[in-house]
């Protein structure tokens, strides 16, 4: 068997060009796929509720 030089087995080649994050550019891709699809769920009303009520709190406790 031989080893590949420039990585692991199945690995992608590097993209060379305008891509500035090379090789990581689809992880990047996928964290912000990701991050835009759980900021675009909506807040179950129990939490909402609960931040209702800690925003409610909060200026009594910098009062003291």
């Amino acid at each position: 068997m031989t080893k590949q030089a420039t990585g692991a087995v199945g690995a992608k080649p590097r993209r060379s060009g305008n891509d500035p994050l090379g090789a990581n550019s689809e992880i990047g891709r996928k964290l912000k796929q990701y991050y835009d699809e759980l900021v675009s769920d909506e807040v179950p009303d129990r939490f909402a509720e609960l931040l209702s009520q800690l925003e409610k709190a909060e200026p009594t406790q910098k009062k003291a």
